[in-house]
């Protein structure tokens, strides 16, 4: 059969084939590449491969095999003389050289030559037309074709005719694995990001979730660099009346996707966001969901978002029925969904909105038990927070986590920061200053005592009705008492929230001696942590931080 590229607006050839086959060298008659496939032909083309079913919901199942996690220490950028003077090297971002990327590169090529099929999704990042890039991503599983047409904002149909060459080009032969004899690798997998070239190459996983938070990574370097843009780890969703912005910002498993999805305020995003000089806009088309535990109970809006063009990835199901069991995490603990942003009801599209922040939150699942599950934050102390980034990292997220372990991540998002985080603080802090902004700690995760004595997790119910009271103003007027070492302003009433539950001292199970240790424990992690930045910070952040 000759080779053909498919598009589901225009099916004659198109000079992107020309281009893909020039840069992978190609043999003509051998190879049919579909670019921006309909989810129906992807649907075909995935029921090949291994394991690929539809389940009852109408949602595409698909497995990406050995990890089903990030793989941050196998994270690479190209050291080169454009980027190398921004880029925060150190752990998170690891220089590989020039020579390096030019071997993974035609070592992914290599595979991607010896494919049946070849898939192109030609997409944007970044709803605001002003700020947004082109990304095209050539992959060769029909599975990650269709996960990234739903997490990249999908362009129209003469956005796609007069799409031209991309900003940046993800080349994904996640099946095949690194050489580990190459310079600078140290296992079979490899994501690295070449900011001169403005491509990215993902060898030896096929976890998804690698070009969702490359592009992520992207953004983080071009936004502040090239347009003054702040790029945040955060959720927004927008007030219906009065159109008031909040922010969310967590790592995975604090709980941005969930209290973002509120029936009661318009959904801008759930993970990926920049706020500009004229307001806040998403970075991406889609939502990707945990759905460890989901139900229709606990989080409707995510629930029915799994349907025909959905992505499940590594749950478990009947295989009579194809019923998932959200509960069964014998895979991972990491199982997920990828979904267009529009099967949200509440989605506001365009995602974007011309206002600006009125409450940032800061989530974090602190598995210690030990913070409050609400408490009102002065300027300094958001600073303090947000450059800490203190949450426990949950089972799954990554590869090796099997249960909940307290981790520090700069920004809330350490992982995906090109830049130094001082400077995304210091950003984060004038944009505040500026608009005036509210904010607020929340903690949803262990109250009672910690996740190892037998603590119980927030009910998701009490931290709506947390939201719900920021949100109508009945927060801020509430009467607060202070919490030592922490030095926190918790409050003494929420409206449909037990008052024993607000205060961890009063709340603690386990007796006043071990809850003391508990807090002293933590607070002295924050302490040990926050010595990387003291020297950059002032001494009121410094003082805004636990005291011992």
């Amino acid at each position: 059969m000759p080779s053909k590229v498919v598009n589901s607006i225009n099916p004659s050839p198109l000079t992107v084939e020309q281009r893909i086959r020039e840069e992978l060298k190609l043999d003509k008659g051998v190879i049919t590449i579909r670019r921006n496939a309909p989810a129906a032909i992807l649907y075909e083309d995935a029921l090949k491969e291994r394991n690929t079913v539809i389940d009852a919901s109408g949602a595409l199942i698909a497995y990406s095999g050995e990890k089903t996690g990030r793989s941050p220490k196998d994270k690479r950028i190209v050291e080169e003389e454009t980027s190398k003077d921004n880029v925060w090297w150190g752990p998170v971002n690891k220089p590989c050289s020039e020579r390096t990327w030019e071997i993974n590169r035609e070592r992914a090529a290599d595979y991607l030559r010896t494919r049946d099929h070849l898939y192109i999704v030609d997409a944007f990042a970044g709803w605001d037309p002003k700020y947004r890039i082109k990304v095209r991503v050539v992959c060769a599983r029909a599975y990650h074709a269709l996960f990234m047409t739903n997490m990249l904002i999908r362009p129209t149909e003469e956005e796609l005719k007069n799409f031209g060459e991309p900003d940046f080009t993800v080349w994904n032969a996640g099946q095949f694995p690194a050489n580990t004899h190459t310079q600078d690798m140290t296992s079979k997998t490899t994501i690295e990001i070449n900011f001169k070239a403005m491509e990215m190459v993902i060898l030896g996983t096929e976890y998804a979730g690698e070009m969702k938070k490359g592009i992520f990574t992207v953004m983080f370097y071009l936004m502040p660099v090239h347009h003054n843009v702040l790029t945040l780890h955060s959720s927004a969703n927008q007030g219906i009346d009065n159109g008031d912005v909040t922010l969310f910002f967590g790592l995975s498993g604090t709980g941005k996707t969930t209290l973002s999805a509120d029936p009661n305020r318009l959904l801008i995003g759930d993970d990926e966001h920049c706020w500009s000089d004229d307001g806040v806009f998403n970075i991406e088309g889609g939502c990707y969901a945990k759905c460890i535990d989901l139900s229709m109970e606990k989080e409707p809006e995510i629930f029915n978002a799994i349907r025909f063009g959905s992505v499940l990835e590594n749950v478990v199901y009947d295989p009579e029925t194809r019923v998932v069991n959200y509960s069964d995490s014998s895979i991972t603990e990491n199982t997920r969904c990828a979904y267009p942003i529009e099967y949200i009801p509440s989605a506001k599209i365009p995602c974007l909105a011309n206002a600006h922040p009125k409450n940032i939150i800061l989530l974090t699942c602190d598995a210690s038990g030990v913070l409050p599950p609400v408490s009102k934050l002065s300027p300094e102390q958001v600073m303090y927070h947000f450059i800490s980034g203190y949450t426990s990292k949950m089972a799954g997220t990554e590869q090796g986590v099997t249960e909940p372990e307290p981790t520090f991540s700069s920004c809330f998002g350490q992982p995906f920061l090109a830049l130094h985080p001082i400077r995304y603080a210091k950003m984060l802090a004038s944009k505040m200053s500026e608009h005036k902004a509210d904010a607020w700690l929340i903690n949803t995760g262990w109250t009672g005592a910690s996740y190892v004595s037998g603590g119980k997790r927030c009910p998701l119910k009490y931290t709506r009705a947390i939201l719900d009271a920021i949100h109508d103003g009945t927060l801020a007027k509430e009467s607060y008492e202070f919490l030592p070492v922490f030095n926190l302003q918790v409050p003494t009433h929420v409206n449909n929230i037990p008052s024993e539950l607000l205060n961890p001292a009063r709340n603690w199970s386990q007796g006043e001696a071990k809850y003391v240790a508990a807090v002293s424990k933590l607070a002295g992690l924050f302490i040990e942590n926050f010595k990387t930045y003291q020297d950059k910070a002032t001494s009121d952040v410094l003082a805004a931080g636990p005291q011992l």
